[in-house]
């Protein structure tokens, strides 16, 4: 079982939609957890009707921060937008394998209510295609700087 914590600065929007895509399509062999590095405490309405529109849960979501994992074994950080990729994580994530898979923030798009649901179904895919291609490596046993060259490589991707 590896344990996943997707990051990004706000832990309300693309961050949380990671954690719900991994734990449900890696369900047996991941648990995923989400953090921010300044998270805005609440996640955003539009993520979680995002995941309602796909069938996903979206209860227990929640904008925290990733010293809330001070104490939990992580194994593979992901960040998910510019800001927490260029941030330094704290030093209990130093043993983690490492991706950045920059993301636009859905919740940044000004524009119609039809606009707004187009982005965030744009972030949900692009995240659901680099997820299904990340579970089809053999992430356990690879050494960690070939993962980390592997999920970088993934986010460079253009979903």
């Amino acid at each position: 079982m590896l344990n996943i914590l997707v990051v990004c600065t706000g832990n309300s929007c693309r961050s949380v939609l990671g954690e719900a895509l991994l734990n449900h399509l890696g369900q047996g062999g991941i648990t995923a957890f989400s953090a921010g590095s300044h998270p805005i405490g609440q996640v955003n309405s539009d993520a979680l009707a995002t995941l309602q529109r796909h069938g996903l849960a979206t209860e227990g979501y929640q904008s925290q921060s990733w010293h809330e994992f001070s104490e939990q074994a992580i194994d593979i950080v992901i960040t998910v937008c510019d800001n927490a990729g260029g941030e330094v994580c704290p030093s209990y994530l130093n043993s983690a394998a490492r991706g950045h898979w920059g993301l636009n923030d859905p919740s940044h798009v000004d524009g119609t209510a039809s606009e707004l649901i187009t982005a965030f179904e744009e972030t949900y895919r692009a995240l659901e295609r680099r997820i299904q291609k990340m579970l089809a490596l053999p992430m356990e046993s690879m050494p960690e700087n070939q993962l980390s060259k592997e999920l970088n490589k993934l986010g460079a991707c253009a979903y």
